[in-house]
């Protein structure tokens, strides 16, 4: 395909006219026209512009197939960043699932040492899944230099409509878990003149704690495969604004803490079943907190 020829299916793909191109690169809509009819070739500086407009390399906008490289290339790159963004959310829901499992089968059934096994099996294979998964996306993108995001603006909107529903089901989740495990937790204090044995007890706080950690655990799975699902779109840097991308660093950063510390706690002083219900709490809602600072701050 030639130039022009590229130019013409870059634009349609994106539902733009000549007129919205023209006014993008600040040109008229009479150069636009003589780009794509081949009568006349963009500077050097317009060509730059360009390609950072539509996503694509300048080999590609000059010499080569658009339409190839927005079809084989494009469903490849679909393709690998479905699988690596569920690959990176199964290996941080099987560390958490891990913790979760630590709290269930040592706190409910009293088999420590089982727990532990299970936990460093659940370990392993996250950090399996990580290394495997982050050299075949180095991989990928070795083997693939200068593809990238190639998606329609219909459907990178059709994500951008889901998107806040993928942020806000999590963090939903996660207070929901805070409210049972309480529930819970008040319940039993409210039964604690009943015949209840030491057993029972232990049995209540594991199963209030385990409840939480596994909303927790979905929530921040969902929310790992949601980011890297709306890198895979793309999106210009400016519609991602400073106050969207400390919330993540916020929560990644409450989550590991919060993990280390009841870990902590749980191998250093022997408590497993006490530390998660409330470490995991107070993390949340630390993080729901700084969420609605920092995007108050930010507006």
């Amino acid at each position: 395909m030639t130039f022009g020829e590229n130019l013409q299916f870059l634009r349609k793909r994106l539902n733009m006219t000549q007129e919205d191109l023209a006014e993008k690169m600040e040109v008229s809509r009479q150069s636009v026209s003589k780009w794509e009819s081949n009568a006349a070739y963009p500077e050097m500086d317009a060509i730059i512009r360009l390609c950072d407009l539509f996503r694509c390399d300048m080999d590609t906008l000059l010499r080569g197939d658009v339409s190839r490289r927005f079809g084989e290339d494009a469903a490849a790159y679909d393709k690998h960043m479905n699988t690596f963004s569920a690959a990176i959310a199964a290996g941080v829901g099987l560390v958490l699932l891990g913790v979760t499992l630590i709290l269930f089968i040592g706190g409910c059934f009293g088999l420590e040492l089982a727990s532990f096994v299970v936990f460093f099996l659940f370990l392993i294979a996250a950090v399996t899944v990580f290394i495997i998964s982050g050299m075949g996306h180095s991989a990928f993108l070795r083997q693939h230099p200068g593809i990238g995001p190639c998606y329609s603006t219909e459907e990178m909107n059709r994500f951008e409509r889901r998107f806040p529903l993928l942020i806000a089901v999590p963090i939903a989740l996660i207070l929901l878990g805070i409210v049972v495990a309480v529930t819970i937790d008040i319940n039993q204090a409210a039964f604690w003149q009943s015949p209840y044995t030491y057993a029972q007890r232990e049995y209540f706080d594991a199963l209030a704690g385990t409840i939480l950690l596994l909303c927790i655990t979905i929530a921040a799975s969902t929310l790992t495969w949601a980011g890297i699902q709306h890198s895979k779109y793309g999106f210009p840097e400016e519609k991602q604004t400073p106050a969207q991308r400390l919330v993540g660093r916020i929560w990644g950063a409450g989550m590991v803490a919060a993990t280390a510390l009841y870990l902590g706690l749980g191998f250093g002083l022997d408590l497993w079943d006490k530390a998660a219900p409330i470490v995991y709490t107070v993390a949340a809602l630390l993080c729901v907190a700084a969420t609605i600072l920092v995007k108050k701050d930010g507006e």
